[in-house]
């Protein structure tokens, strides 16, 4: 069971390349595929599938491959047993056991006589037991989808399966399940996830990273850390190779300069030797003379080729760097309150607070009644939707960071936006053009450098379909806001890196309660 590319290459109609002789492989075990925004991850996910074709090179799959996108597409109807998979298996059982013998209805079994008997076992493991393979699709939520369509995936027993972040929309006890679903998955799995707990289960980790695959045989947080002491290794040898060229500079310089220094004392004895002798000695020096440069000049060039490896070596890999806005805000000043099961929870000053609990229990709800002034004692209030859709798509990035901060001078908001990897000419592309990771940029760099600044940010979900390098860039730009934080995530190693004051717990609708732990 594997999966082999090789030199394959992918081309949008529009003229960008996503992959180009990408070359690889993926054998049995779980693998966490990982990469920066716009990679190429989910595209040789659908390759893999056969979902697109190759523009160039091949992928070679041994076996059946079962694929789940990023985004469920649910049919208006459609009931469980369809998202399991197996509602066409369950139909011929019943015609059997009604005394229907048409060969049809075997071949559509084969050897999955206890189908239904599986999927419900695994429903049950999965903490869905309580969902009728009749129910309508459309009546459960999308955490709960999700799960089922894994099951189903699960059932259907292919060699290949490919998931594209399976975590979006879990709530943790989800996220619990659905690991340890995957810690007994057979044959080979390929996950692309953000989510660093489910990464670091996986048997080997793969990157996609400046056109090339590679695989490392460990979960996340041992390939990251060797990662970080190769990237170390490669920045000395780099600074080791500067200082190289430089000793080589210097030492040619000074080189040329005891040349100088003999070619004028020989000029001073030349007029008192023979001509013969002065010829001769001229000729043995011009010779030494450049025996010495070419030497020199050797040292040097392959000084500068060691630079040029070394620098190579080292990732030039962007991150976000924003010195934030001081909202000013008092330590002892309330900015919003809540309603709790055991009295009034209020944010209070410059806090980080986190709000947790179970998907459908309306923490969603919560924050938007909060954003509507119930409870809110500030109207400086930024908010971080769970969708990032809350953007004109014909205007320019300019112009949507011009509206956040109308005070501002155009060069002022290029410099803002600058910091945020938004330069030179794409300021000016439409934000509808944008791909996933820049919109996302936008809208944060529209949310934190809004003029006058925000005294509370408000975040729903806002790592849902952010891979690794953008959700560190969200923890970056806020370790520096001095303003008062809510946040509502299912991702605790996200949660734990905000340095977090205090945590609300939801667990059920309108009880609110304060704890010590992410898990109540």
């Amino acid at each position: 069971m594997s999966v082999i590319l090789h030199n394959l290459g992918f081309t949008w109609p529009d003229g960008t390349v996503v992959l180009s002789d990408l070359t690889g492989a993926f054998g049995a075990g779980r693998t966490g595929l990982v990469g920066a925004n716009g990679s190429g991850k989910s595209t040789l996910l659908r390759l893999m599938a056969g979902l697109l074709p190759p523009g160039s090179g091949s992928v070679s799959v041994d076996g059946e491959v079962a694929y789940l996108p990023q985004t469920l597409t649910l049919e208006v109807g459609a009931r469980v047993a369809d998202l399991l998979g197996i509602a066409e298996q369950r139909a011929a059982l019943a015609a059997i056991e009604s005394g229907d013998a048409d060969e049809v209805h075997f071949a559509v079994i084969g050897d999955d006589w206890d189908v239904e008997a599986r999927a419900r076992a695994l429903l049950t493991d999965l903490g869905l037991g309580h969902l009728h393979l009749d129910r309508d699709v459309g009546s459960i939520s999308g955490g709960e989808a999700m799960l089922v369509a894994i099951a189903g995936i699960r059932v259907a027993r292919a060699a290949v399966t490919l998931l594209d972040e399976p975590t979006n929309n879990l709530d943790r006890d989800a996220r619990a399940a659905l690991t340890d679903l995957l810690a007994e998955w057979p044959g080979t799995l390929i996950v692309v996830s953000h989510d660093v707990a489910l990464l670091d289960r996986m048997d080997h980790t793969a990157e996609l990273h400046d056109g090339a695959l590679t695989v490392f045989g460990g979960p996340y947080h041992q390939w990251r850390a060797q990662l970080e002491a190769e990237q170390a290794a490669a920045a000395q040898a780099a600074r080791a190779a500067e200082q190289a060229v430089k000793l080589e500079k210097r030492q040619r310089v000074e080189a040329e300069t005891k040349l100088a220094r003999r070619n004028r004392t020989a000029k001073k004895n030349r007029d008192s030797l023979p001509p013969i002798v002065a010829n001769m000695r001229a000729s043995a020096a011009q010779v030494s003379a450049g025996k010495l440069r070419t030497g020199h000049e050797d040292r040097l060039r392959a000084a500068r080729d060691a630079v040029a490896e070394a620098a190579a070596r080292v990732r030039d890999d962007e991150h976000i760097r924003v010195e934030l806005p001081d909202p000013r805000l008092p330590a002892g000043r309330t900015i919003a309150e809540v309603d709790g099961a055991d009295g009034v929870l209020a944010v209070v000053g410059p806090q980080r607070v986190a709000l947790v609990g179970p998907n459908g229990v309306g923490k969603t709800t919560l924050l938007r009644g909060l954003l509507g002034g119930a409870g809110l004692r500030t109207a400086r209030v930024g908010y971080l939707p769970q969708r990032l859709d809350g953007l004109d798509d014909d205007a320019t990035v300019l112009d949507t960071m011009r509206a956040a901060a109308p005070g501002a001078s155009a060069e002022t908001l290029r410099a803002q936006l600058a910091r945020f990897l938004l330069r030179g000419d794409s300021v000016h592309r439409p934000v509808g053009s944008l791909s996933g990771g820049e919109r996302f940029r936008v809208v944060l760099a529209r949310l934190l450098l809004a003029e006058p600044p925000a005294e509370l940010l408000v975040l729903d979900e806002p790592t849902n379909n952010l891979d690794l390098t953008s959700v560190e860039q969200l923890v970056d730009a806020l370790g520096s806001y001095r303003g008062a934080l809510l946040v509502v995530s299912h991702d605790d190693a996200f949660l734990e890196r905000l340095e977090l004051d205090r945590i609300w717990t939801m667990s059920a609708p309108g009880r609110v309660r304060e704890t010590d732990r992410l898990r109540a």
